[in-house]
């Protein structure tokens, strides 16, 4: 029976058992199978590793492992204090945008409230959720190792906060996303960009209270109009900066200024 040492980098234990966390791992086999195979027979999912250091050398995911291998795995993080020649990691999309498993409702609605375009609906299937991933170049994001594991997801992350409001910056900070927030631009409810719409033309589509507004001190008359859902008699989903309109940019300004560090 061959033998090949492993060791797992910073955050990439998250996904090992107690026993194996931070500590040089004896991995036995008898068949010879890729590194990319044992690594995740050994519970990290591929889209969390960066690189991959083997005897000294890197290497891609098709190397075959052998007897005596002493094998490093690193996350994306590692790259402060190291420059790998081989990164295992695809080529970062041109245009970001995601698709979450059931877990992450919460997570949809912030991302789409600060801009980013963000797939989600409750009833996804995790092979769906792959093939969506994959066809439409998406970032996965899951709180579902499993998931992760499976050959179809090259983009993919997976979400360790379970608190809503800790879940959003780190995925911010995970894709560097910060310079690219455009709050109020889709729909939180489907996703669809909102377009300016002049009030004559939506102003018998709102409640009563906001339409007796404007013949009070406190005027409405900023409306934005979703592109694509409809909620009644072929008629778009309305938004306008109502009471609920402070409590949303207090939540966008907290998320700016933990960039700040403020």
């Amino acid at each position: 029976m061959a033998i090949a040492y492993f060791y797992f980098h910073a955050e990439l234990n998250h996904f090992l058992p107690q026993h194996h966390k931070q500590m040089r791992i004896s991995h036995f086999f008898e068949e010879k199978a890729s590194i990319k195979d044992m690594i995740e027979s050994l519970g990290v999912p591929h889209p969390e590793v960066d690189f991959i250091n083997v005897n000294g050398e890197y290497v891609n995911f098709s190397y075959i492992v052998s007897d005596g291998d002493t094998i490093n795995v690193y996350p994306i993080s590692a790259r402060s204090v190291i420059i790998p020649s081989v990164s295992v990691l695809p080529e970062p999309l041109s245009i970001i945008g995601f698709v979450l498993d059931i877990h992450l409702g919460k997570l949809a609605t912030s991302l789409r409230l600060l801009g980013f375009d963000t797939l989600y609906r409750n009833d996804y299937e995790d092979e769906k959720l792959a093939q969506i991933s994959y066809s439409q170049a998406r970032i996965l994001l899951t709180r579902d190792k499993g998931l992760l594991m499976r050959s179809l997801v090259k983009h993919g992350y997976y979400v360790r906060n379970t608190n809503p409001q800790q879940q959003i910056l780190e995925v911010l900070q995970r894709f560097d996303l910060f310079k690219l927030i455009s709050p109020f631009k889709r729909c939180l409810r489907c996703n669809g960009l909102l377009e300016p719409v002049d009030k004559q033309f939506i102003i018998d589509q709102v409640p009563e209270n906001v339409r007796c507004l404007r013949r009070q001190a406190t005027q409405i008359d900023e409306f934005r109009r979703c592109q694509d859902c409809v909620v009644y008699r072929r008629r778009h989903r309305i938004y306008w900066k109502g009471s609920h309109y402070e409590r949303l940019q207090q939540f966008i300004d907290g998320v700016l200024n933990s960039q700040r560090g403020e």
